[in-house]
């Protein structure tokens, strides 16, 4: 096993790492663009806590990650595929696995940085592996009318999900993506896609979405680091609809004042979808993913009604067993005095309705 490891360090360096090329002017104009790239609102200095190699030396001399305690039998639901299909009135969220949720609000399909690859990485060979199988596949998806991307990560952009999605019965869905990244799109051969800045928004029948900061960064490769942005959207009914509902997803982030920010403009959040795993070791994580402590500590900034841990259990990233993010967060809710049901987690596959 230990013979992997040097490949397993660079195919990791390609999507969490410290890279130290200089990337060149993002050609898109915005004010989050500087001539190293786009950069974060509250954190001026690097991104990266302190060493990739020394982190890596630490996980082959360490072995880690340990195995979870359940030896990765997570429990998957089955989705009511005939009722998800069906459905256009009652809002619901399905998580299919990491930061893949489907949403289903006001009559529209929404789905969230999918992948349904059996890999997070470049390449199909190798890379963090699929520990928990899908609950569904994009084939079983109702057809998706919206596609949310947070940003170019491989466990957040997955080209051969996007290129399925493009393809998808009935017509592609509406990709919406952050600066950037609407080239990569055209170059999949993907069109449908609008472009957005921060605070930026656009409008389908029926919703509201809003690109808004959150604190992280972009990379497809190791020398264009920060060339895209990246961002959490903000989706609310029109203002027309009988059922007013909104929901926040956070995509990938570390904790920063962007959201109290946004808590300031969107008083109203009924549900949000935070990441509580791949935050370890937090001297290397901490300014780029939040734990479960600082998940409820946004969930307050954001005054969410409810929140739904998501990014964790799906697949080994850092160095937390991948059942530990629950039960950190039932913890941290200990901890804060906030009600274990506005702050919950769901299996694999699972379906809440609203």
């Amino acid at each position: 096993m230990k013979r992997h490891r040097p490949r397993a360090a660079l195919i990791a360096a390609l999507f969490c790492a410290g890279c130290t090329a200089t990337p060149p002017v993002p050609e898109v104009p915005s004010p989050h663009g500087t001539k190293d790239g786009f950069q974060n609102n509250y954190l001026p200095g690097p991104l990266i806590g302190g060493s990739f190699l020394k982190w890596q030396w630490e996980r082959i001399t360490q072995g880690l990650p340990k195995p979870p305690a359940n030896n990765y039998q997570f429990p998957v639901d089955t989705p009511d595929l005939a009722w998800l299909v069906q459905n256009r009135s009652t809002t619901s969220a399905t998580w299919i696995g990491h930061a893949t949720v489907l949403m289903q609000v006001n009559g529209v399909n929404v789905l969230t940085d999918p992948i349904f690859s059996e890999r997070a990485s470049p390449v199909s060979f190798y890379g963090p592996k699929r520990k928990v199988r899908l609950p569904l596949t994009i084939a079983q998806l109702p057809h998706v009318d919206v596609v949310l991307i947070s940003h170019n990560h491989y466990d957040h952009l997955d080209r051969d999900s996007v290129d399925q999605l493009n393809r998808q019965a009935g017509g592609p869905p509406l990709f919406l993506v952050p600066l950037g990244l609407k080239a990569w799109m055209a170059d999949a051969g993907i069109t449908n896609v609008r472009e957005l800045d921060w605070w930026q928004q656009t409008d389908v029948p029926g919703l509201d979405l809003h690109l808004v900061p959150v604190q992280h960064w972009s990379a497809r490769s190791l020398t264009d680091r920060f060339e895209t942005l990246w961002g959490g959207w903000m989706v609310r009914t029109a203002a027309s609809a009988k059922q007013p509902f909104s929901f926040f997803f956070a995509g990938d982030t570390g904790y920063s004042a962007d959201f109290t920010d946004i808590g300031k403009r969107f008083p109203t959040v009924d549900l949000a979808l935070l990441p509580i795993g791949a935050y370890a070791p937090r001297w290397f994580m901490a300014k780029q993913h939040i734990n479960p402590t600082e998940a409820v500590r946004i969930h307050r900034d954001l005054h969410a009604t409810r929140s739904i841990g998501i990014h964790w259990g799906t697949f080994e990233l850092t160095d937390e067993p991948l059942d530990e993010p629950p039960k950190a967060l039932m913890q941290a809710l200990r901890d804060a005095a906030v009600p274990v049901s506005e702050f919950s987690v769901l299996r694999h596959g699972e379906t809440v309705r609203f």
